[in-house]
């Protein structure tokens, strides 16, 4: 009797990588250990790992399809081979957002954030913090919201959104990178000015004994009840352009008086007590920011001068009882106007009291007053504004300029962009499921954000690992000009593995074979560099 073969494929492709970092980090343990396992076949963190493979997908897939998403995943070496797709339903995956929440979401995540780091041996000298908004779709009103819960409603959109209710994620992110370590929801209408100052009293009290960061904030965090209640904690934060003693230094201090910082940038260093706290202030001029903004000046001088010729021509063609109304007038108009004024002439209008041919002893009267002119460029208003541009100013209250240069702290402001400014671009991705936040309760929005948190952690540790293990082994992978790099997106290391399937054979029921297709040179020198347990779900050895 021959015997009865079977051939089974089952999708990989850079899910692996996913789910190797996850157990590495031990992201399953970790979030039952804080939840606890209770008596499902599915416990919360296996439901935690399948939303973040989920995620990590880029599929937009809506959680309520998550087995039809699964069906043709190895599970077993994705997260647990007594698991199958179909258990991974809908309500499985709900009360384990409710579980995330009842056990609060922040604290779940900073325990996972926390032994992240400890297994990658990642410290950090600074830390940035900035929020955002994630706006949602449909009707949230909850009859008895949880005393805890975030109330979803409008608020200052950083979406351009404010017609649609949202909620506020509130993000701290390690030094020069977009790795996540403290995780906050917040009800939609909360304000930066009250809430960055609790974030950072809840970020230390988790660390503890252990040495405190820099706090790298942008202008919202800087007031003088904020600088007080921060008392030694350590910040470096830009000074609001509202604060009119900082409008005057930043309009005063000429290029020509600052130092070179870094190339494109130089900066002048003063002292100053704003609200009672000694500390350092540092006025940055970017040449980029001054070519910049002088175009965005040239194109509003031009909308003005436009705007502003028009007002003129209407004006000119009214007719004034008296001299004083005309130049009371022309005072107005003036005023109206940041870069342009006008050099007005009134004119007296006369007119014969009769009809018809005046006779020889006839005067004109004067009837009226019109004005006349043109609108100019106005040299101070313009230089006014030129003075300004490119310029910017930070403040911290590290006094000692050697353990904090100013080079210092350009670079680690300016490090926000490729920080927690990158972290939230990725959270709001179109292909990630940010935009697909359709879950009916609050609670379940806060743990559902919370596993966008733990995704991005994820995906953040994994780009980190092969960039710094390209750059340790003097090795490189083609980037998508096919030249070599050593500083790949982890998006196109996942795109160079599409396609990557695990084939099982199976004879008389039994397995007898089970390998991974398609593998080329380049994809087993990632999975090395990223280590045994990412190697692990590609069935390399160790």
């Amino acid at each position: 009797m021959d015997p009865e073969q079977e051939f089974e494929t089952k999708r990989l492709d850079h899910l692996g990588i996913v789910a190797g970092i996850c157990h590495e980090i031990g992201l399953i343990e970790q979030i039952d250990q804080a939840v606890g396992l209770g008596d499902r076949k599915v416990t919360c963190g296996e439901a935690v790992q399948a939303m973040v493979l989920n995620a990590l997908g880029f599929t937009s897939r809506a959680l309520y399809l998550m087995p039809d998403y699964l069906n043709n995943k190895p599970i077993d070496l994705l997260i647990d081979p007594a698991l199958s797709a179909a258990d991974f339903n809908d309500d499985t995956l709900g009360r384990s957002l409710e579980d995330l929440y009842a056990q609060g979401v922040t604290e779940v995540f900073a325990g996972v954030a926390s032994r992240a780091l400890q297994v990658f041996e990642i410290e950090h000298r600074f830390v940035h913090l900035d929020s955002s908004s994630f706006h949602l779709h449909g009707q949230y009103e909850d009859d008895e919201p949880e005393q805890e819960a975030i109330t979803i409603t409008h608020g200052y959109s950083r979406d351009h959104r404010p017609d649609l209710k949202q909620v506020v994620v509130q993000l701290i992110t390690s030094q020069r990178s977009a790795l996540p370590v403290w995780l906050e929801v917040l009800s939609g209408n909360s304000s930066d000015k009250e809430s960055f100052l609790p974030t950072v009293e809840a970020y230390c009290a988790q660390l503890g004994e252990a040495e405190q960061p820099y706090f790298v904030m942008d202008s919202a965090g800087y007031g003088q009840d904020n600088l007080k209640s921060l008392g030694k904690t350590l910040w470096l934060m830009r000074v609001p352009e509202t604060l009119g003693e900082a409008q005057g230094l930043v309009k005063e201090t000429e290029r020509g008086a600052m130092t070179p910082l870094a190339d494109g940038y130089w900066g002048q260093e003063l002292k100053s007590d704003y609200g009672g706290i000694a500390q350092r202030w540092l006025v940055v001029f970017s040449q980029a920011a001054f070519e910049r903004e002088l175009k965005t000046l040239e194109r509003k001088q031009a909308r003005e001068l436009a705007t502003a010729e028009k007002g003129w021509r209407k004006l000119c063609r009214q007719s004034f009882s008296c001299e004083a109304d005309a130049e009371k007038a022309v005072v107005q108009f003036n005023r109206r106007w940041k870069y342009h004024q006008v050099e007005a002439q009134i004119t007296a209008q006369r007119q014969y009291p009769r009809r018809g041919r005046p006779a020889a002893e006839d005067q004109p009267e004067v009837r009226g007053y019109q004005l006349g002119g043109e609108v100019l460029v106005s040299p101070a208003g313009l230089e006014a504004a030129r003075c300004s541009l490119g310029k910017f100013m930070l403040a911290t209250n590290q006094l000692d300029a050697q353990r904090l240069s100013a080079a210092e702290m350009l670079a680690n402001y300016t490090d926000q962009g490729i920080s927690v400014e990158r972290g939230f671009r990725f959270l709001k991705d179109p292909l990630f499921f940010a935009h697909s936040l359709f879950l009916k309760k609050p609670e379940r929005i806060m743990a559902l954000v919370m596993i966008m948190g733990l995704a991005l952690l994820i995906f953040a540790l994994a780009e980190r690992r092969l960039r710094l293990a390209l750059k340790k082994n003097g090795e490189t992978i083609p980037d998508q000009q096919g030249r070599p790099t050593q500083n790949p997106t982890l998006r196109w290391v996942f795109q160079t593995f599409e396609g990557l399937d695990v084939l099982s054979v199976w004879v008389n029921g039994q397995r007898v074979l089970r390998q991974v297709l398609n593998m080329t040179p380049v994809h087993q020198k990632v999975l090395r560099l990223l280590g045994p347990q990412v190697g692990k779900c590609y069935l390399l050895a160790a």
